[in-house]
């Protein structure tokens, strides 16, 4: 208990991201040593002292979450799935509610538009259905359109509906008896805290986690520059599976998907498509995630290695491992210095490993 409490203290401190929250645990070895060295690393990053959550309050959401019925799984430990925990910004903190068992099992993601035609949502309810007779469990992230279809279809035989707000939150309202039902037979995933309104910033947490949990992501109708597509790309980048089902050129909605077919997606017609790509994968067991390894230095950094390794930064991304190399010092010092200004809040992380000075 006094772990799950320090741990949610942690991460639910302010400046407390999914990548400094794993350096944090690795560095220091559990989430209480972490909260001490706080004070200490962000002054050294140029910061003020981070607020940390009061053990009162982080008690007060267990007490909620345990109320729903719902429960923890923690980062590194036998329960969190092993996909998930392969991703760089895996959140530390998930609860959940409903069949734990469905996290066994291969797992495919539907998504798509929510202004969805007719013919698309009757499709994504049908592939999601033949892909459970298949064994395979649809994800998706509870929205209008093809994300209801897909879980509608994939209900009976076990769907996993990723949501960006609290467990107890229906979003949208209309969805509120679908979410229960989901909750009852399926399973519930939430990386927010009970009570949280979600809000837009929240969509892209929980598309990471679509694209994070399942083997490929399927892409039925996708404007440009839609959400869907941008699951599309986190599973890319997470090297999983991207497949997307052709529509008329002449439909804005079937834009997205014929674009990701040309840049390499694969082409989608039935759940015998989506099986063939997937397969070899084979099933996916859960198993303990592990922390990502900090390499120690040998002392931390000096005022002249972190000021060498702040002058290597700017307002554009560049990869970590460039800023090593140009500076030529320990991996591990570098990652203690990005460490600290990302603690003092003066540092942006973004896909791929790259990070940059806030602007």
């Amino acid at each position: 208990m006094k772990d799950l409490v320090d741990r949610l203290r942690l991460i639910r401190s302010p400046t407390i991201g999914p990548v400094s929250y794993r350096h944090l645990l690795s560095r220091f070895g559990s989430a209480a040593a972490a909260l001490d060295a706080l004070p200490d690393l962000a002054r050294r990053g140029g910061g003020a002292a981070p607020r940390i959550v009061p053990r009162a309050e982080a008690e007060r959401e267990i007490a909620m979450v345990e109320k729903l019925g719902g429960r923890y799984l923690l980062l590194g430990q036998g329960l969190y799935p092993r996909l998930l925990a392969e991703l760089d910004n895996a959140p530390p903190v998930i609860t959940v509610k409903g069949d734990l068992t469905l996290l066994d099992k291969p797992s495919a993601a539907i998504v798509g538009a929510r202004n969805a035609s007719a013919a698309a949502c009757r499709f994504s309810r049908g592939l999601a259905h033949d892909l459970g007779a298949e064994g395979i469990v649809v994800v998706s992230g509870l929205a209008r359109g093809i994300d209801s279809a897909a879980h509608d279809g994939s209900l009976a035989s076990g769907t996993i509906a990723v949501i960006a707000g609290g467990l107890d939150v229906a979003y949208p309202p209309e969805n509120e008896e679908r979410q229960r039902a989901i909750a009852e037979r399926g399973l519930l995933v939430a990386e927010m805290p009970p009570g949280t309104e979600p809000r837009a910033r929240h969509f892209p947490y929980r598309n990471r986690i679509i694209a994070g949990l399942t083997l490929g992501t399927i892409v039925v109708e996708a404007a440009p520059r839609s959400g869907s597509l941008i699951t599309a790309r986190l599973a890319t980048e997470a090297g999983r599976e991207v497949m997307a089902v052709p529509g008329s050129p002449l439909d804005p909605r079937a834009q997205g998907c014929n674009g990701l077919i040309r840049d390499g997606a694969t082409l989608i017609q039935n759940a015998a498509d989506v099986i063939e790509v997937i397969r070899p994968f084979g099933s996916i067991a859960r198993v303990a995630s592990p922390v990502i390894p900090f390499e120690h230095p040998a002392t931390d950094a000096g005022n002249d290695e972190r000021a060498r390794i702040e002058e290597l930064l700017g307002p554009s991304a560049v990869p970590i491992d460039e800023i090593v190399r140009l500076s030529g010092m320990p991996s591990g010092t570098v990652q203690l210095v990005l460490l600290e200004l990302d603690l003092a809040g003066r540092l942006d992380r973004h896909a791929g490993g790259k990070v940059s000075l806030t602007a």
